[in-house]
């Protein structure tokens, strides 16, 4: 029998919130949807409608939980471990030629171990897939994007992807290298942040040299390094003491006082917040910083509970826009350095 729907990967044990998003965005177009997954099983799937009709209803910016997205082909179970290789092709008959080839696991402890039998696998499967047609010669971009992805030796997914509705890193996570002059490693966090949610114009075009930023809660630095390492002029706010490493940019002034009551005394361009409090405080007080005009741009964490983290999500995100006083165009995401909370990046449009 053959499933066909949406998959998309999350971070492990994230399952129930990105099931929550997804059927919350089918149900809101009226498709009779249902989610399908386990546990820290790191990916979902949603079934129940066409997977051209979820594809084009649901793209992968708009999603907050999920890493990567693609449409689900088919799912194959029970698999004879001697011939892998006809079901596959039996089961990709007539739906289509791909311009690549990608495999892949979800990034669960049981899933990754299987990273070495699925890229053997797939130097057996691309040369079968060409001799029928199936599998352009050489990479295609202008071609949908196979995935296949192997849940365990005998269980296989197969998927297909867009290159403009579909995460440019492998599982939807960039690898980045920790700087060893970075003062934390939640310096990765802002990084992957400003890589991830900002557009290459925006990355161009807010963010230059000379351009004044507060960093909220910014101690041992981390945050504020990473805005130095842009040549940004930091007023780093907290009351805690500040890495050697931080200050020795000469970009960064620590001001010891309350991120939750400091205010700058003109405004500037770039506020960025991971203070650990309740994401509706931090929500609140974030859209106090674009309502009262005192940045232009900002990134942010919000801290999720342990549950109805979709539910408290939603609410933050509304709060935050509806009290913003201005229109602010959001993104939202749990990034790969993200933990129990999401980022959020916030621009004024006016």
């Amino acid at each position: 029998m053959s499933t066909e729907g949406l998959l998309a990967y999350c971070r492990p044990g994230f399952e129930p919130d990105l099931a929550a998003e997804l059927t919350h965005h089918a149900g809101a177009l009226g498709l009779p949807v249902y989610a399908k997954t386990e546990r820290g099983s790191a990916f979902v799937m949603l079934l129940g409608a066409p997977r051209e009709t979820l594809t084009q209803a649901i793209r992968l910016e708009q999603l907050i939980f999920a890493r990567q997205k693609y449409a689900l082909i088919d799912e194959l179970t029970e698999l004879d471990i001697t011939d892998r290789i006809s079901p596959v092709i039996d089961a990709l008959g007539g739906k289509g030629r791909y311009g690549d080839l990608s495999m892949e696991t979800a990034d669960s402890d049981d899933a990754r171990s299987l990273a070495g039998l699925a890229k053997s696998f797939g130097n057996a499967l691309r040369p079968a897939l060409r001799k029928r047609g199936l599998l352009s010669d050489k990479p295609n971009a202008k071609l949908p994007q196979l995935h296949v992805i192997f849940l365990s030796n005998r269980h296989v997914l197969l998927a297909s992807s867009t290159e403009d509705d579909r995460s440019p890193w492998p599982m939807g996570i960039p690898r980045l290298k920790q700087d060893s002059r970075a003062p934390s490693r939640s310096a990765m966090k802002l990084d992957e942040a400003i890589l991830c949610l900002m557009t290459p114009a925006e990355r161009l075009n807010l963010i230059a040299a000379g351009m004044k930023a507060a960093d909220l809660g910014a101690a041992p630095g981390g945050w504020s390094w990473v805005l130095a390492k842009h040549q940004l002029q930091v007023s780093a706010i907290d009351n805690g003491p500040m890495s050697p490493d931080a200050l020795a940019t000469g970009l960064i002034e620590h001001i010891r006082a309350d991120g939750f009551h400091w205010q700058p005394q003109r405004p500037i361009d770039w506020m960025v917040c991971d203070m650990v409090e309740t994401p509706s405080k931090v929500a609140k007080r974030m859209a106090q910083w674009f309502a009262n005009g005192w940045c232009r741009n900002a990134i942010f964490n919000l801290k999720l509970p342990m549950k109805k983290r979709w539910e408290e999500t939603v609410l933050c995100l509304d709060l935050f826009q509806n009290q913003c006083g201005r229109p602010v165009r959001i993104r939202a995401r749990q990034l790969y350095h993200d933990r129990e909370e999401i980022t959020v990046f916030a621009h004024a449009l006016k």
